[in-house]
């Protein structure tokens, strides 16, 4: 184990975090705000750590998969507890454990709150609480290694630790220059939207707090009904499109960038993805049509929550909480699903479901011909054994942490929904639940563990699991491994 090269690694990305501070700080010296010093206060907290730690490169500067899981798991919480000072130094969050609370449900893009009233936050805290979305959405680290000059060789194990998904490919040989593309295609989709959002009404921030919160799949809004505020179908339907594209892996843009259209349409995990979605919609316009007054604004409203929560961004236009059982149903199970691998989205991905159902095909054809010989492909590619292992193990470890979480959650004795779909909704990366966790709700009820427990379950959907079982583990901090 490479400490030292860890603590370089984590001194340079608080400094990055410092710097990025700044940005909120700026916006609070255009509206006039003293609370910027509290930007500040903090980015020069940073600033100092990153002179002390984040200078000086170690002689062995090499890290591997084990030193990526170290750096990316511990990174998150340190990018969130340094993050969370801002709110509590404004006393916007006087209590830290709700600032850590918001500003973990921020970087992991959860987008589930304690706050009961929004709009009256400063500027500068309520785009740094919607930045963060925008931040954590491609990822941290991923953030960092296009900002510094972090070596090729020792970016890819941090590229493999936070990069959602069951496999990690990289788009072209060097991680860094990855990293790069990664963030210029999320640039220019979170700048058209902020564009079309202008066109439809919104002022210039208001239409980049919602794009951030759009671009991370987060869901954090500057308003307290969210995007209902607004009651426009136009702006509905800019956020629905950029939200289902966000959902989709970022490799496939890359694709499109090369002009290879075949591979993009004839890929399986996109078509289950679109499939579900369009399936969701259908069943749930359906089923919500004598509530609104005609097909258009049911399928607007529809279209609009399937959207949200299979992305898991968690913008609202509608108190789904009041739909049917069926409607519900729906959404919860599009909870679990989730968006593609190697999207802003979270949940188990699209890609572990598909393989899951190959997978359970395959026995079912064993068990009927036992001699003969099958294997699991996905687009056309044998998917390995290695693979198949990681997506089992990574199932059942979502299992249990899903049930130890809600047995937690469960003594502060509020209904089996609302402990339920709020531990589902936190490790899913949703943000809003069903009954007192739904849409119009949020979590500030909860008691200070309960609320730890879901940064833990944030922390833990958001890395997939694997970063934070490391870190517990024993033998991951031994000189030997």
């Amino acid at each position: 184990m490479n400490k030292k090269m860890i603590i370089y690694i984590l001194g340079k990305m608080l400094g990055v975090e410092g710097a990025l501070l700044l940005i909120p700080a700026l916006v609070s010296l255009i509206y006039g705000e003293k609370t910027g010093v509290s930007f500040l206060i903090v980015a020069a907290v940073l600033g100092v750590i990153f002179l002390i730690f984040g200078r000086k490169k170690p002689k062995n500067s090499r890290i591997y998969g084990k030193e990526g899981f170290a750096i990316v798991g511990l990174a998150w919480i340190l990018w969130s507890l340094f993050g969370s000072i801002p709110f509590v130094i404004t006393g916007s969050v006087p209590n830290y454990i709700d600032a850590f609370f918001e500003t973990v449900s921020g970087f992991t893009t959860t987008g589930s709150t304690i706050l009961q009233e929004i709009e009256s936050l400063p500027m500068g805290i309520n785009f740094w609480r919607c930045f963060t979305h925008w931040i954590g959405g491609m990822g941290v680290l991923v953030f960092v290694m296009m900002v510094t000059s972090l070596g090729d060789e020792n970016a890819m194990p941090l590229m493999r630790a936070e990069v959602p998904g069951p496999e990690s490919d990289k788009l072209v040989p060097k991680a860094r220059s990855t990293a790069k593309i990664l963030y210029q295609m999320y640039f220019v989709l979170t700048a058209a939207e902020v564009v079309l959002l202008m066109f439809g009404g919104m002022n210039l921030y208001d239409a980049l707090v919602h794009s951030f919160s759009t671009a991370g799949t987060g869901g954090f809004s500057n308003r307290n009904s969210s995007v209902a505020f607004y009651d426009s179908a136009y702006i509905d339907g800019v956020i629905t499109v950029f939200m289902i594209l966000f959902g989709i892996n970022f490799n496939l843009y890359f694709l499109l960038l090369l002009k290879n259209w075949k591979s993009v349409l004839k890929n399986e995990e996109l078509r289950a993805y679109l499939g579900i979605i369009a399936a969701a919609v259908a069943v749930i316009t359906v089923n919500i049509l004598s509530i609104y007054e005609n097909v258009f604004h049911a399928f607007r409203y529809a279209s609009f929550q399937v959207a949200s929560v299979i992305t898991t961004t968690g913008f609202y236009t509608a108190d789904f909480e009041l739909w049917p059982e069926l409607s519900k149903v729906v959404l919860l199970t599009i909870m679990f699903i989730g968006a593609c691998a190697g999207s802003t989205g979270g949940g188990i991905k699209v890609c572990r479901f598909v393989i899951l159902c190959k997978s359970i095909r395959q026995e079912i054809r064993k068990i009927l011909h036992p001699n003969v010989v099958t294997m699991v492909k996905i687009n056309g590619k044998k998917v390995s054994n290695d693979t198949m292992r990681g997506i089992n193990t990574f199932f059942a470890a979502y299992i249990f942490i899903l049930v130890m979480s809600v047995l937690i959650v469960s003594v502060d004795n509020f209904d089996f929904a609302t402990s339920f779909s709020g531990v589902l909704t936190t490790i899913n990366n949703v943000g809003p639940g069903i009954s007192k966790v739904g849409p119009v709700e949020n979590f500030h009820m909860f008691s200070p563990l309960s609320k730890l427990v879901f940064c833990f379950d944030m922390l833990v959907g958001r890395l997939e699991i694997f970063p934070y079982l490391l870190l517990l583990s024993p033998d991951l901090w031994r000189r030997r491994f």
